[in-house]
């Protein structure tokens, strides 16, 4: 496991999600809150998808996308904040791949490869999941995923998931 250089600079790709109450307003205030954190900078955000549910299929269709900022922040301080994001927002913990307010997950650290009991980078579901590699793809198509050493596009023509990911083009974040 190589740790990123303090006080470098990192690409880091981050997925948000919501599927409870006003779903946009609270991707927005995410992003707005993310935009306001010393240490983080916005590069670009993809459009949103509204998607189905996975895992837990029994809940409202959600509000997905990715977001990419620059970082001088190590990935666990950066997780930290992204939970106290999730907290200020309203979310509240029930039950595995369940309703939520807002969810924001590192997607992946530059080429960090990192694996704890709290934080494991890259995302270890993001290659299986289409509500994460399109907006992924949308934004960066050429990255290259630092485990599978594939591009986003590649894993997002090879997936086999058929769940239902469209762009909303009247959301603007």
């Amino acid at each position: 496991m190589l740790l990123p250089t303090a006080n470098a600079t990192h690409l880091v790709y981050i997925g948000f999600g919501s599927n409870i109450g006003n779903r946009l307003t609270h991707i927005q205030n995410a992003i707005h809150a993310l935009s306001k954190t010393e240490g983080i900078t916005l590069q670009k955000i993809s459009s949103v998808y509204k998607t189905d549910a996975v895992g837990y299929e029994a809940q409202a269709q959600f509000l997905n996308g990715v977001t990419a900022i620059q970082t001088n922040l190590p990935p666990l301080s950066l997780l930290h904040i992204l939970k106290d994001i999730e907290t200020a927002i309203g979310r509240q913990h029930r039950i595995r791949w369940g309703p939520r307010e807002i969810d924001l997950d590192i997607l992946v650290y530059g080429d960090l490869c990192l694996q704890t009991e709290q934080l494991v980078i890259p995302h270890p579901e993001m290659h299986r999941r289409r509500f994460v590699l399109a907006p992924l793809a949308e934004i960066v198509p050429d990255l290259v995923h630092p485990v599978f050493q594939e591009t986003v596009q590649t894993l997002l023509e090879r997936l086999e998931d058929e769940k239902s990911v469209l762009k909303k083009e009247d959301c603007v974040l």
